[in-house]
């Protein structure tokens, strides 16, 4: 009940006009970066992150969060009507999406890709209500050892669970962790991998490092690819949304199975794109007629699009609860929430229980109305689609330009976001992951801390990450995913040996 009474109190800071109407801007712009191939949910909170500088923490928020729903939403406009992922998560959607508009059920497939995005959402955004209190009650039993602890699991599972390959997630988390360390020790004083540069004693500024990193490669990569486009028209009707809602309840079990694996994908770093592909993967295992999939059917629309949406909301679970972003996106959430002076983790539950609860009040009412907003706008953000990018493309680079500069007022942002920019372009292009780049850039610094701190009080005695059951239990886990591949190939051949007898007359 308590989490009832919190949740009515957040719904009061959010219901206000300024908040309101920041809302809706957000969802407008979210779809529009969602819409335009390359951007998206990532790049698109990066980029527009700067525009709330100004504004007080909440308000920027739930802004930021809104462009995040929205961007989800809108990735689905271009898998189904053009055939083009909008996010890579989206992939898994143009299997049955683009068939079903081809075959001139464009309004139907989007309806049931929106719908499930907002099943999915909901059910995550209902997980972090009623967990991240606990979770982080729990937490603030936390001292030094049990938070490197924590980053060290995080780090160790973006290793072992991560779908890339282990050596790109290591050299692309290395790299962040490295530049975490430019500028100005905060234990002793000393300045470090600075080569001289004034510019450097304040270290790499993490948001500049993203709008290079997601919106200039992704520029660069879009101007490579000269996307043209042409896709199915498409308006949602009354008579469309009735048909497609009725037949819910026969895709209930696909909905709340594709929920729970996108919410667990989430809150693990196993990602949207894997929950995605897992829920399609497993409602066509289950299906009568798995051979009906890939040729234009409903339920291969509902299965990825819930768990990938599941999965980018419940990422905001750890971040909120431990200060331990679930994913790319959420790391650069906070980023910003470290900009306007918030520390996420479990003393922002009590030092600032409005803007949390704030927060998660949006994440209601963001979705219920970025819901409505696609539903009858689809028309109007696909045409967006046809504008030539060579129109739309100098317009991102000039805000991003922009947003890099307004940061700390200082020119050599801009230099160091457009090397940013061709370092994300050459990490794509031979397959460097970004999401444990930005992971480590974001934490590196505040592992280190808490590495250092619990060195210090120990004595540099290493035997303090085991000395009680919950952080010896957390570290010990932390080892058990590093090395998760290995184990389970050892556990697997272990149990084809292990056959049981054969019964013989």
């Amino acid at each position: 009940m308590e989490a009832f009474a919190l949740l009515l109190q957040g719904f009061g800071v959010l219901l206000t006009w300024k908040t309101l109407a920041l809302m809706m801007v957000g969802l407008v712009l979210g779809i529009f970066v969602g819409v335009l191939p390359g951007l998206g949910g990532p790049n698109g909170v990066a980029i527009l992150l700067p525009l709330t500088f100004t504004m007080d923490p909440t308000s920027a928020i739930v802004m930021l969060s809104c462009i995040y729903w929205g961007a989800l939403f809108g990735g689905a406009i271009t898998s189904i009507l053009f055939n083009i992922p909008g996010e890579a998560w989206s992939v898994a959607t143009t299997f049955d999406g683009y068939p079903m508009a081809q075959q001139g059920k464009a309004a139907e497939a989007l309806t049931a890709a929106f719908t499930s995005s907002f099943i999915g959402s909901l059910f995550a955004v209902l997980l972090i209500t009623f967990l991240a209190p606990g979770i982080a009650s729990f937490a603030l039993r936390f001292g030094p050892p049990e938070f490197f602890a924590v980053y060290l699991l995080t780090f160790c599972s973006f290793v072992g669970l991560g779908r890339e390959a282990k050596h790109k997630t290591i050299i692309s988390m290395a790299l962040g962790l490295l530049l975490a360390g430019v500028g100005m020790d905060t234990v002793s004083g000393q300045l470090r991998m600075t080569f001289g540069f004034s510019d450097l004693l304040r270290g790499i500024n993490f948001l500049v490092a993203v709008i290079g990193l997601f919106g200039i490669s992704e520029i660069l990569l879009t101007m490579e690819e000269r996307l043209a486009l042409r896709g199915h028209a498409a308006r949602i009707s009354l008579r469309v949304l009735w048909n497609v809602w009725k037949d819910l309840p026969r895709y209930w079990v696909t909905l709340l199975r594709s929920s729970v694996i996108g919410a667990w994908l989430g809150i693990t770093p196993g990602g949207a794109i894997a929950a995605s592909f897992m829920g399609y993967n497993l409602a066509k295992r289950f299906a009568k007629d798995p051979e009906s999939f890939g040729k234009g059917r409903i339920e291969g629309v509902f299965a990825p699009e819930t768990a990938a949406h599941a999965s980018g909301t419940a990422a905001l679970l750890p971040m909120l609860a431990l200060g331990i972003p679930g994913s790319g996106t959420a790391a650069i959430l906070l980023g910003g929430l470290m900009v306007w002076g918030l520390n996420p983790g479990p003393l922002l539950f009590v030092e600032h229980k409005d803007f949390v609860w704030g927060l998660i009040a949006s994440m209601y009412l963001g979705n219920i109305v970025g819901l409505a907003m696609v539903l009858t706008t689809v028309p109007v953000f696909a045409a967006v689609l046809r504008v030539p990018f060579a129109a739309i493309a100098p317009m991102i680079v000039v805000s991003c330009a922009i947003g890099a500069y307004a940061i700390q007022n200082a020119m050599f942002d801009i230099w160091l976001m457009l090397l940013f920019g061709v370092v994300g372009y050459v990490f794509k292009k031979i397959g460097i992951p970004l999401a444990p780049f930005t992971l480590a850039l974001v934490l590196g610094s505040r592992a280190e801390d808490a590495f250092r701190l619990a060195m210090i009080g120990a004595g540099g005695d290493l035997r303090v990450f085991w000395s009680n059951p919950l952080v010896g239990s957390i570290t010990t886990l932390a080892i058990v995913l590093l090395f998760w591949s290995p184990i389970s190939r050892y556990v697997g051949r272990l149990g084809g040996l292990v056959q049981p007898a054969k019964r013989t007359s």
